[in-house]
């Protein structure tokens, strides 16, 4: 049996014109039930985390995080004073909800030696 020219092109193009998904197995695969990898990030390796910023005027801090994901993060703001009798801070955890921001504040008594911001799922 001979394949014109014409068969030949038509069977390409049928090849061509059927979905990804339909071509992406083996043959009797599906039959067999394997299943198919989640492509939905799932528990860790779902992106996490608020985007916070701080300033520092004086003795004062200020802290404000934007969580742009689905998940809650709980956060925290953390001020190591400069003066060794200035006791040093840690706020409450405030949970900023999925599209929300939130407003952290603290101080020192004299001068603000470093600001840091922990998350939490």
């Amino acid at each position: 049996m001979r394949w014109s020219p014409g068969a030949a092109l038509a069977a390409l193009a049928l090849l061509l014109a059927l979905p990804y998904d339909a071509v992406s197995y083996a043959a009797g695969e599906r039959a067999r039930g394997a299943a198919r990898p989640d492509p939905r990030p799932t528990g860790q390796d779902r992106p996490f985390g608020a985007e916070c910023r701080s300033s520092v005027v004086a003795s004062h801090v200020v802290a404000y995080c934007h969580n742009p994901y689905p998940e809650t993060d709980r956060v925290r703001l953390h001020i190591e004073c400069d003066r060794w009798w200035d006791i040093d801070s840690d706020s409450r955890p405030v949970a900023a909800g999925p599209a929300m921001t939130v407003r952290l504040t603290g101080r020192c008594w004299k001068e603000v030696r470093g600001v840091w911001i922990s998350h939490q799922r």
